[in-house]
C-alpha cells in the first residue's frame, strides 16, 4: 500500500464503550472533532520524525566538528537553529516535570506566549518545516 492510499484510508473509532456508559454527548464530541483531532495528531507525528531526523543530523555535525574543528556555514546554521529548539525544549520541559501536576498547564504556557508573540515552539512543531516529509 502507497503513501497515498493509506492517507485515503479512515480512522474507524469505535464510540460504544461510551454509548454503553450514558457518555453519549461525549462520544458524538469525539466523532464530531474526529479529522480535527487526527490532522493534530498527523502534524505532530510529523514533527516527532522531522524532529529525529534533525537531531541525527545535528549529532553528524557535532561529531565532524570535533574530528575536523571546522564546519559549513550551513551546518553552522542547522546547529544554531537545533541548539535553540533543544533549549526551547528544555525550558518548557523541565521545570513542569519537576513540579508535580504542572503538566497540565503547558498547553496554556505555549498559547500564552503565542499570543504575546513568544515563539516557544521548536523549528518542527511549528508549521513552517512539516513539509520535509
Amino acid at each position: 500500500m502507497n503513501q497515498k492510499e493509506e492517507n485515503k484510508r479512515k480512522f474507524v473509532f469505535d464510540t460504544s464503550v461510551f454509548e454503553d456508559a450514558n457518555k453519549k454527548e461525549f462520544s458524538q464530541l469525539i466523532l464530531k472533532n474526529r479529522n480535527k483531532a487526527s490532522k493534530a495528531l498527523n502534524e505532530f507525528l510529523i514533527g516527532l520524525k522531522n524532529e529525529a531526523t534533525d537531531s541525527k543530523e545535528t549529532s553528524r555535525i557535532i561529531y565532524k566538528f570535533v574530528l575536523e574543528q571546522k564546519i559549513t556555514k550551513h551546518e553552522e546554521i542547522q546547529l544554531k537553529t537545533k541548539m535553540a529548539d533543544m533549549f526551547k525544549i528544555i525550558g518548557v520541559g523541565v521545570p513542569f516535570m519537576i513540579i508535580p501536576g504542572a503538566s497540565i498547564l503547558i498547553p496554556f504556557l505555549l498559547k500564552i506566549a503565542e499570543k504575546n508573540g513568544i515563539d516557544l515552539y521548536p523549528s518542527n512543531f511549528n508549521g513552517k518545516n512539516n513539509s520535509k516529509s
